[in-house]
């Protein structure tokens, strides 16, 4: 059947749609996403759930909003759940190499991490005060005296014994000295060698019997002075706790809720009284002057052993965190641990540790970019990993790879609880999902946003919402009523569709920038119809350099496009071409020529390679179609072929195989086609037309080539009847389709092109032959002409 298209169904119009402009400044909030209903329910189901593995792909084109979108639709959710807890690491006494992570409620981690802070200041303030006061140099005091007193008593008693053995004791630096006396004076070496030898033997016998009893004695006193330093450090350790003892205490009660902290407060107690000598060797090398060194050993060494790294910190956090993280390089995922030279070396504690996305997310949400994760192969397998094991493990990433053998830090892996909820093209998922074995089982729940939304009352009041949000967002001075139903036109456009509004929200939001860029230049108080047309009519004018450059090479007669006559096996196909952000139509010059033979269609593209398998697959099913029609009583006696003339690039698709079939059966008939009328659609072999796309940018393309070389009142395009419900034409050719100086058909198969092409009815198959006079009957008679020559050659 054909259809002659009127002016009102080539383009949608909102003209009759009645806009509360009240109600529309009113509108607050709607229930989910605008217009993505499949993908807010796949949101919420992979959100509620809690089994592992249920983490969320996000799947859609580029230009859609999906980011935004899903982070405020996440945002709302996570405010509904509770706040996770606080993470700090703490000093690992026994193992310094393996820092303890500890779990605190939410927001009392920095608390803590203050409250050891004043513990460890009013400590250090006090230690110097407390071994400086009178009540414990008095008690010290004691202890030496009564060491000194011991010691002197077994030294004096040691003198006595060794005068009546006739020697005298005296100190050096190598110790205790033996010397002989003879007649009251000690003998020197000389005097003691001229000694008869039974003397000086038996001086060396009393020499030996008195260096055993000086071991004897000097046994003692180490004794005494064990003794003596047990009492000291006694005496330290009691007035160590007597400062530390009734804060630490207060510690524990405040956090008694956490048996980590208090486990820790014990580690510190026992630290401290165990490390009192070197406490007092860092206050007295703070305290002297001029030794920097060792003023920043005591600091670095001592203090930093009991800070808390407080590493998460949910204190201002409502519900549930929900982290974008758009750099996820490994460090950034997982943390890392820093270093700083010291001493012409690098060193690291537990202090230098900081955390990364997967810490701040852990308990909330995680949403990352899957084109920006991929980047970083190494962050994707560490990610499977801890999603795996439920579990974040900081490390150094060359550790891990083998890298580097040197000793470092191994921070206890915190328990990890979170949705990872990751955003891309839906080609990225399915490459995951057919070449990664452990995608499936971590990512089971897929989102899929679509483009498009019916035109139906409740989603254009989520449209009117959309543009309300952004109104207040961006700051845009103010909606007309009459720019809201311009918008609504555009997005059906982009939709390429009557009945469907466009979720590229992107593409949306940047002509209602441009718009109301145009309205202020023109000290408008809001954005009018004029000003959106404007901004769309500029935006494409920035990008069809190329599209005016062939329109101009048309007009000028160096491409071959005929717009009025008729000429047989010529015909003016459409196609479309791309460059990024623009699309355009183009009319192209098909032709045929036809002859005897057993080729069937020859496909001029494919043969020199220009022509791709989807446009040769469309050439292919001509053949398919001939043979149906015309070969049921004799061969296919025919070499037929196509070419698009002056085409130098490659060809694809089979939009303008209707075309290619229309001008093989006039060059067989010898009827010639109207050169005024253009055609797309694509043909199967029953010969039914079947839709493509591009249209209006097709239909555009061909009435700019027609309107500049004058419109006669026959030019038109002919297109599958499919397709009339993507039509959304420019407003210019509304009025020449209504005064009928452009036409538009829509038709359903081949029969219905070619009377519209020739004038001449296809005709109907009866009684083993078509009518008598129509295009089938004389491309048959032609063909059983083809089979005679054909048969006579061989």
């Amino acid at each position: 059947m054909i259809t002659e298209l009127t002016f009102k169904e080539i383009r949608k119009s909102y003209d009759d749609l009645k806009i509360d402009m009240n109600e529309f400044r009113n509108l607050t909030h709607i229930d989910g996403i605008v217009g993505q209903d499949r993908a807010v329910k796949a949101l919420k189901f992979g959100l509620h759930i809690e089994e592992k593995g249920f983490n969320i792909y996000v799947a859609g084109p580029a230009g859609i909003g999906k980011m935004t979108a899903i982070k405020t639709f996440i945002q709302e959710f996570a405010q509904q759940k509770d706040t996770p807890s606080d993470w700090v690491y703490v000093n690992n006494f026994d193992e310094p190499y393996c820092p303890n992570a500890i779990k605190i409620p939410p927001g009392r981690g920095r608390e803590f991490q203050n409250d050891i802070k004043n513990f460890t200041n009013h400590f250090w303030e006090q230690v110097p005060k407390i071994f400086d006061s009178d009540d414990y140099n008095s008690k010290k005091d004691l202890v030496l005296r009564d060491l000194n007193i011991n010691r002197e008593k077994m030294f004096i008693e040691l003198n006595d014994y060794a005068g009546k053995k006739g020697f005298t004791l005296q100190s050096s630096k190598l110790g205790i000295l033996i010397v002989p006396v003879l007649g009251g004076r000690p003998l020197n070496d000389n005097e003691f060698q001229s000694l008869p030898q039974a003397a000086k033997d038996d001086i060396i016998i009393k020499k030996e019997i008195l260096q055993e009893e000086i071991k004897k004695v000097m046994k003692k006193v180490n004794d005494f002075e064990k003794e003596a330093q047990k009492k000291l450090d006694e005496l330290d350790k009691r007035v160590i706790t007597f400062v530390i003892s009734g804060i630490i205490d207060d510690l524990k009660k405040k956090y008694q809720d956490v048996d980590e902290i208090a486990d820790f407060l014990n580690d510190v107690q026992n630290d401290i009284l165990n490390n009192i000598n070197l406490l007092k060797f860092t206050q007295s090398a703070q305290s002297a002057e001029g030794n920097p060194v060792q003023s920043s050993f005591s600091t670095l060494d001592f203090i930093k052993r009991y800070q808390v790294n407080l590493i998460v910190d949910n204190s201002k956090i409502e519900g549930a965190p929900v982290i974008v993280e758009t750099n996820s390089t490994y460090n950034h995922l997982f943390g890392k641990i820093e270093k700083e030279p010291q001493m012409g070396t690098l060193v690291t504690d537990f202090t230098m540790i900081k955390a990364g996305s997967l810490h701040y997310a852990n308990g909330g949400y995680l949403v990352i970019p899957i084109e920006e994760l991929l980047k970083n192969i190494y962050s994707w397998d560490a990610l499977k990993r801890a999603l795996d094991t439920k579990k974040i493990q900081i490390e150094e990433l060359s550790e891990r790879l083998g890298y580097v053998s040197t000793k470092s830090l191994k921070p206890e892996p915190i328990p990890l609880n979170l949705k990872v909820i990751l955003v891309g093209a839906p080609l990225y998922y399915y490459l995951l999902y057919s070449l990664d074995e452990e995608f499936s089982e971590l990512f089971k729940v897929k989102a899929d946003f679509d483009t498009d939304m019916d035109s139906t009352d409740e989603n254009i009041k989520n449209f009117l919402y959309f543009l309300n949000t952004f109104l207040k967002k961006e700051n845009i001075i103010g909606f007309s009523e009459g720019s809201i139903k311009k918008l609504l036109e555009f997005s059906s456009r982009i939709a390429e569709d009557q009945h469907k509004l466009t979720t590229k929200f992107g593409t949306l939001s940047n002509i209602i920038k441009e718009a109301n860029y145009w309205a202020a230049q023109e000290n408008s108080r809001r954005i009018e119809s004029e000003h959106v047309k404007k901004a769309i009519d500029e935006s494409i004018y920035r990008s069809n350099m190329i599209d005016e450059k062939i329109d101009e090479m048309i007009k000028r007669g160096d491409l071959l496009i005929d717009t009025s006559g008729v000429k047989v096996g010529q015909i003016n196909g459409l196609s479309v071409l791309s460059y990024g952000d623009y699309s355009f139509g183009k009319p192209g010059r098909i032709t045929a020529t036809v002859g005897v033979g057993k080729e069937g269609v020859i496909d001029i593209e494919r043969e020199a390679e220009l022509g791709g398998p989807i446009h040769s697959k469309g050439v292919m099913i001509l053949n398919g179609f001939l043979s149906q029609k015309f070969a049921q009583d004799k061969p296919m006696s025919l070499t037929a072929r196509l070419v698009f003339e002056q085409s130098y690039s490659g060809i694809e698709g089979d939009s303008a195989s209707s075309a290619e079939l229309y001008v093989i059966l006039s060059s067989l008939a010898g009827l010639p086609i109207k050169q005024d009328i253009a055609v797309t659609g694509s043909v199967n072999q029953k010969g039914e037309i079947q839709p493509i796309g591009g249209v209006n940018e097709k239909i555009e393309g061909y009435f700019d080539i027609c309107k500049y070389r004058g419109l006669t009142g026959e030019q038109g395009v002919i297109i599958p009847r499919t397709n009339v419900k993507n039509l959304m034409l420019k407003e210019e050719i509304l009025d020449y389709v209504k005064n009928n100086e452009f036409h538009i058909w829509a038709i359903d198969t081949i029969e219905d092109g070619i009377e519209i092409l020739t004038g001449i009815k296809a005709g109907e198959f009866k009684d083993g032959s078509y009518d008598d006079n129509s295009v089938y009957n004389i491309v048959d008679k032609k063909l059983k002409e083809f089979s005679k020559c054909q048969k006579k050659s061989e």
